[in-house]
């Protein structure tokens, strides 16, 4: 299958929808209250996992005929996932999904997978990686670099490789660019990033949530998550507390993030220090949209058009990098 072309991207809107302000509204009026209520001992964490699970599912379920394959090997978890018509072939995406470090997994983002697969044209491998409480860190870390390291070993080289992440991936997603430069291995073609988690203690979001109420949850009940899977390390431990160093080589990177969420300060962030140490980012912020809106497209019309910005984006630098059919 060949990527739809267009013969632009669509522009990010100066309002949101009203489907998306009445989602927001209902977010923050229905899920806040439970999310910052759940206790994070076992039966919350289970409560919390299902919730999130239930709502990605009804949300933005994959596109029927959706193509998944398990991946179980040893060291490497995860699922290929392919929208119909979508064959393997020598590029792919790498899907870093988020949730803190706690709640979600390869399964919950079947959905949003699919739907990057049909607009990439490119198979989807969403990583697997370790959870907390069970595992702390460093595991997710360290899976999402086998998980990259895996597919260089089945044939695919760096540069045929993007990567899109969400929340807690983007966290995980800057870690592996600065560990591959530190290393000298090879980095993808580009990033596309939906809601970062940059700041793991919260300190930016908690500063927005100053000037504007998160409809999901609060910093301080956000906050809690990631300390699950980083309990024992101070923050300002390295591969936590991340910064780029001038002239780091990194791939090109799009941010997106929802108007209506405190982490579009992690957003700014990044998009900030990515270029101040000279790299390339392009920052997005969509009025009104919560945290990642992407997945939820039966909540926010808006989703299917950053989709395919972000898709765009992918293809573009896949194409700058050797340039022939994305299919």
């Amino acid at each position: 299958m060949t990527r739809s072309t267009r013969t632009s991207p669509p522009e990010v809107p100066d309002a949101p929808s009203v489907r998306s302000r009445l989602a927001a509204t209902a977010a923050e009026y229905g899920l806040r209250p439970i999310n910052c209520a759940v206790p994070l001992n076992r039966p919350g964490v289970w409560f919390a996992r299902t919730l999130i699970a239930t709502i990605m599912e009804l949300s933005g379920p994959p596109i029927r005929g959706t193509e998944i394959r398990q991946v179980r090997e040893p060291g490497v978890r995860g699922e290929w996932v392919r929208a119909p018509g979508v064959r393997f072939a020598d590029r792919a995406v790498y899907y870093i999904h988020g949730s803190g470090y706690v709640l979600c997994s390869a399964r919950t983002h079947r959905g949003l997978a699919s739907r990057l697969s049909r607009r990439t044209g490119l198979p989807v491998f969403v990583v697997d990686y370790r959870l907390a409480p069970e595992h702390r860190f460093p595991a997710a870390a360290d899976d999402i670099a086998a998980g990259f390291r895996w597919l260089l070993d089945q044939g695919y080289r760096a540069g045929d490789l993007v990567i899109a992440a969400d929340s807690a991936g983007g966290h995980l997603t800057l870690d592996l660019l600065l560990e591959n430069a530190a290393r000298g291995t090879g980095q993808p073609a580009a990033v596309a990033m939906f809601s970062p988690l940059i700041d793991l203690t919260f300190t930016l979001a908690a500063e927005q949530e100053q000037r504007r109420r998160d409809p999901v949850i609060s910093a301080s009940a956000a906050r809690r998550l990631p300390r699950v899977y980083t309990s024992g390390h101070p923050d300002d431990t390295p591969r936590l507390r991340l910064s780029v160093a001038a002239g780091t080589a990194l791939p090109p990177i799009l941010v997106q993030a929802g108007g209506a969420e405190m982490l579009s300060a992690d957003a700014r962030h990044l998009s900030r220090m990515v270029r101040a140490a000279g790299g390339d980012c392009t920052l997005e912020i969509w009025p009104g949209q919560v945290h990642v809106f992407q997945a939820l497209p039966r909540l926010a019309p808006e989703a299917d058009a950053a989709l395919d910005r972000a898709a765009d984006f992918l293809c573009a630098a896949l194409m700058a990098k050797s340039p022939r059919k994305v299919s």
